[in-house]
């Protein structure tokens, strides 16, 4: 007895989806609401610029660090079963979040919200793919899924600024609360239980290898990132590379790895999760100098800057939705391919910012981009859980997950550099500003508004209108670097995955129909 691949879903699988949708849209509203509450918190709890810098990046340092561990415990235990676990958790930490009476104690649960949160992403991806066999019904699900993503992106600043209106700022934790007490209460009903009977017992020394791998990798490349490369954060990245090589080498070594380092034979798995890499290295660094460009050089308040980003959101739902409906019809890497030109053509348009329409071509740009990124994370994803066997789709579902954070991490570090490097070069202080102010300006865009402060008017306008051009200009540099790797990629992607028989057809369980039956739904209730 085997599973049947083609079989259809049905009503009970469409109304599990959107249990599914709860978690995925509160983790991306989660992440949106919390930077508005940031002035309020720190109002209340004092933090220490160093404390409030933890506060904000605990959890997304967390949810990286321990995807790939419960994609993979997913597999083992159950991954309705690690959802239930990890939603009763999130709401846990939510509320001692909220009620947090010092900055260790919020640190401490935003961390904790991460190593919860890192259950969800991975559990929910891998439902999926159980609940949904059949290929263009999957993609259509993943479509659903990533726009539940992103619409909690656009909503959450509306959500959160009305909340903060009328509440403190844990308030804005308190959301996960009810959202999650939905989740346990429905999951035993309308999502079935899948697990790898045949997995054998997770492997401590290879979660603490893969921990000592993923942390201190981010930490380093989110350092390099606000200060550029030192001697420390050399240090630290190499550390985890070499604890990479030795998990690596773990894994060849045991019968029954965390991680199956077999699924990189995979010329679908492996392009997939090679194009979702550059397209979050792209958009991560991108998105980081138009937050500031928007708000530094334009002059938008946060605001008005959160607000000028809402279109993007939009557009890539629109792009997700649509591509499924075009896949139907164009082989999926050409429409994944021409999405990305599309978006190489929108990055591009950051290179005439330099006018006095600024903000519109750069909404423009960053908008035409989304929608053509658009189907890259909805067929990227398809392609990844859909290419390997069932029973390793939680271990999929992780590296797919893992991909992107490790895209936005690595984008901010290489492309935050290279506009750093071109604004330090472009970037002319007038002779008389005192040497202090100077350094300062020198530096960044930031350092210079804050130099321009201390200045008289005429020095200010001189040294802010030279700050404001070189970091146009690092910009456009990004731009131009950015687009050319996405139409590499791009072309790339169609040339390998066209050689490819079936881009988003699984592979047979290498272990016949025994194993196979293994994966099959384990219950209903």
């Amino acid at each position: 007895m085997t599973v049947q691949t083609n079989a259809l879903a049905g009503r009970r699988e469409w109304t599990g989806l959107a249990v599914l949708a709860l978690p995925t849209l509160l983790l991306s509203l989660d992440m949106s609401v919390l930077h508005l509450a940031v002035p309020q918190l720190a109002a209340d709890l004092r933090p220490s610029s160093t404390e409030l810098l933890w506060i904000i990046d605990s959890y997304g340092f967390l949810v990286a660090g321990f995807l790939v561990t419960m994609g993979t415990l997913g597999d083992r235990i159950g991954r309705r079963k690690l959802l239930m676990i990890g939603g009763a958790a999130f709401g846990m930490a939510s509320v001692a979040a909220a009620f947090a009476v010092s900055p260790a104690m919020l640190i401490g649960a935003r961390a904790l919200l991460g190593i919860a949160g890192a259950t969800l992403m991975p559990s929910t991806l891998a439902l999926i793919s159980n609940m949904f066999p059949d290929p263009r019904q999957r993609g259509t699900a993943i479509a659903v899924w990533m726009s539940c993503f992103m619409g909690g992106m656009v909503v959450g600043p509306l959500v959160g600024g009305l909340l903060l209106e009328v509440a403190w700022w844990g308030a804005v934790f308190l959301l996960a609360v009810p959202v999650m007490v939905l989740l346990l209460a429905t999951a035993p009903r309308l999502l079935p239980e899948y697990r790898d009977e045949h997995a054998g017992r997770l492997d401590l020394a290879s979660v603490l290898l893969s921990l000592g791998a993923i942390l201190p990798v981010v930490f380093a490349l989110k350092e390099i990132a606000k200060g550029g490369p030192d001697t420390r954060s050399l240090v630290v990245l190499a550390a985890g590379l070499g604890l990479g090589v030795l998990f690596a080498r773990r894994q060849r070594r045991l019968a029954d790895p965390m991680l199956d380092l077999g699924l990189f034979r995979n010329r679908t798995f492996t392009a997939a999760l090679s194009i979702m890499l550059v397209g979050a290295i792209t958009m991560g660094g991108v998105f980081l100098l138009v937050s500031q460009y928007l708000q530094l050089v334009e002059g938008l308040s946060a605001a008005q800057a959160g607000v000028a980003l809402v279109p993007q959101a939009i557009a890539v739902v629109i792009g997700s939705l649509v591509a499924p409906r075009l896949a139907k019809r164009i082989r999926p890497e050409f429409v994944l391919g021409f999405g990305m030109l599309v978006a190489a053509a929108g990055i591009l348009l950051f290179t005439q910012a330099g006018g006095g329409n600024g903000v519109v071509l750069v909404v423009l740009g960053l908008s035409v981009a989304g929608f053509g990124m658009g189907p890259q994370g909805v067929l990227c994803t398809e392609m990844v859980v859909g290419s390997v066997p069932p029973r390793k789709a939680g271990a999929a579902s992780a590296m797919s997950e893992t991909s992107a954070e490790f895209g936005i991490a690595m984008g901010i570090a290489v492309f935050g550099s290279v506009g750093t490097a071109v604004y330090r070069h472009d970037v002319s202080v007038p002779g008389h500003v005192p040497a202090g102010a100077a350094a300062e300006a020198s530096e960044s865009l930031a350092g210079a508004v804050n130099a321009a402060g201390t200045l008289d008017h005429q020095a200010a306008g001189t040294l802010l209108a030279s700050a404001r051009d070189a970091f146009t200009s690092g910009l456009a540099t990004v731009a131009v670097i950015g687009a050319t790797v996405v139409v590499v990629f791009a072309v790339a992607g169609m040339v390998v995955l066209r050689r490819t028989k079936d881009a988003v057809r699984p592979e047979p369980s290498p272990a016949g129909p025994a194993q196979a039956c293994a994966v099959a739904p384990l219950s209903s209730t």
